[in-house]
């Protein structure tokens, strides 16, 4: 059941005095976009008579196929608190449509879309919930971003050694203002490193969140001088910032699908849904793991996965996919290698994906990883007998452009120009002379 309709929008832009409306929507990377309407325009974005031109967007269309349509979300309407509180900007997600009024193949809201779509026709409703973790950072004398902080904050430290406190307290006091549910907020280990978890919701809603979230993060940290970043490992020699993705599966009346009839072990479709995820997640990374720096973090030694392996035992955090100790209605799996650089819509469509498709073939799990290789070297992982995760942005896309799986679900539109923005990433890193080349060889050769 729908939470808003059109006369509500209109009564509520009035009554609150909403100035102007955002209608949102993002690229195949996930970076957010935005055509900002005055109120007065309200009607026909509301009619899905906004358009705009997808050529100017990061993997849209090509010239000939450039216009586009906005179908603003109507229950994702929310004002945005940080924002002037006389003449309030609102904001709706949108989703893109063609000219010829066609679900856009290349909207990476649709790729979702129609995976959740897949997961209700088999009777599953998949709830979601993310442990973004971010950094805060000084700004440098001309107002430019930097990975400086003078702090020295840990694990779970109050103030005044976390200095990241009333920022962290402002974004979630702003977040809870625009319905989100938060469950808890903490230092993390890293000097200047924070995370807040917010409660499941479905998987749609929840990449909305995810988009707002990282958008309220950076604003409202500007706003305190400091600027935040979800990279995944901006200082090296510490531990990066990961984006946990929990999941849990229902049926139609809400009951876990996850928990085995006496609550105490993982029933089937679990098993099979975290085989058909580690079955797919090499040819995944590239989307769950973006960036050259995302596998700066994947690394042995920093609290981040590795190895290709499944443990139902809580503690142990080397594991790709970890199941918490919660049982029974409790019962989820955390799948712990995508960071918060991933376009959100790609990343939770493909992770559901891999777990319908295990559940659909009936797939097995390997055997549990029954010891920790959190500071396992690489040789003793190869030696475990474990498959690792790619180690580089390029073996990464090798791995991508291998899986026909991850083709099929983001479409060709998506899966080829991801790919060639990868390629020419890539490509532009590897000619690249860093730093660390320079003090490394310069003196000795």
């Amino acid at each position: 059941m729908s939470k808003y309709t059109k006369e509500d929008i209109f009564r509520i832009v009035e009554e609150e005095d909403v100035a102007f409306i955002r209608l949102q929507f993002c690229d195949i990377f996930g970076v957010p976009k935005n055509i900002a309407i005055a109120a007065s325009q309200l009607e026909g974005a509301l009619n899905n008579e906004c358009m705009f031109d997808g050529v100017s967007v990061e993997g849209f269309v090509r010239s000939d196929e450039s216009d586009m349509y906005l179908y603003p979300d109507l229950d994702s309407f929310e004002i945005y608190p940080w924002r002037p509180q006389s003449g309030k900007v609102a904001r709706m997600f949108c989703n893109v449509y063609t000219v010829d009024r066609q679900p856009f193949a290349g909207d990476p809201r649709h790729v979702l879309k129609q995976v959740v779509e897949k997961a209700a026709k088999m009777g599953l409703n998949f709830k979601v919930n993310p442990e973004p973790e971010f950094f805060l950072f000084d700004y440098d004398d001309e107002g430019q971003p930097t990975t400086h902080t003078k702090e020295k904050g840990g694990y779970f430290d109050v103030a005044p050694a976390d200095q990241g406190e009333n920022v962290r307290r402002d974004i979630i006091l702003n977040l809870e203002e625009m319905g989100f549910e938060i469950s808890s907020s903490h230092h993390e280990i890293a000097p200047a490193q924070h995370e807040i978890e917010f409660k499941a919701e479905d998987a749609e809603r929840t990449a909305d969140m995810i988009m707002t979230f990282k958008m309220a993060v950076k604003t409202i940290a500007k706003k305190h001088g400091l600027y935040a970043t979800f990279l995944p490992k901006p200082t090296e020699g510490i531990s990066g910032s990961g984006m946990h993705i929990n999941i849990v599966a229902q049926d139609e009346k809400g009951n876990n699908l996850f928990a085995s009839e006496n609550g105490e072990k993982l029933s089937d479709t679990a098993l099979h849904f975290i085989a058909g995820v580690l079955s797919h997640v090499k040819g995944m990374t590239l989307v769950t793991n973006p960036l050259v720096n995302s596998y700066k973090r994947l690394v042995p030694g920093y609290d981040a996965p590795v190895n290709i392996s499944w443990s139902s035992t809580s503690a142990n955090r080397s594991a790709l996919i970890r199941i918490p100790s919660k049982r029974g209605e409790g019962t989820r799996i955390e799948i712990r290698n995508p960071d918060a650089t991933c376009n959100p819509y790609l990343a939770i469509a493909l992770i559901l994906a891999a777990g319908i498709d295990g559940i659909e073939k009936k797939m097995t799990p390997p055997d549990e990883l029954n010891e920790n290789l959190g500071r396992a070297t690489y040789e003793q992982l190869r030696n475990s007998g474990y498959e690792t995760l790619p180690m580089t942005l390029g073996e990464a896309i090798h791995a991508y452009e291998s899986d026909d799986f991850v083709k099929e679900v983001l479409g060709e539109s998506i899966f080829n120009k991801f790919l060639d923005a990868k390629r020419a990433e890539w490509k532009d890193f590897r000619t690249c002379v860093t730093q660390w080349e320079i003090q490394r060889y310069l003196n000795l050769f």
